[in-house]
């Protein structure tokens, strides 16, 4: 069962908490101001999620590698080396707190 809780009282029932995201298998979404911030959730879950999310990128970087197996590997590496400098130029204007737009 997912439930939310404000950060204060998280804080003050924090071992309550995790016996209920262990042994009930229950999610609080922790929430200061009325924003979520975090999340708790059991390790098995956590686990869970880290593996889906590892087979998804391994399941893309598959599609991607059949989709340029034909592609000069020259082109692939500036293909790369671009792609790389555009999302570092966007990480820069987002931490002055400009936008950025990217083209795909």
């Amino acid at each position: 069962m997912e439930k939310t809780i404000g950060a204060f009282e998280a804080r003050r029932s924090l071992g309550k908490l995790i016996e209920e995201a262990f042994y009930k298998k229950d999610s609080f979404i922790i929430e200061r101001s009325g924003r979520a911030m975090a999340v708790l959730v059991s390790i098995e879950d956590y686990r869970r999620w880290q593996e889906v999310a590892k087979n998804q990128m391994l399941a893309m970087m598959e599609q991607a590698q059949k989709r340029n197996a034909k592609v000069p590997a020259a082109e692939l590496d500036r293909d790369v080396r671009e792609a790389v400098k555009t999302l570092k130029q966007g990480q820069r204007a987002r931490k002055k707190g400009k936008g950025v737009a990217l083209e795909l």
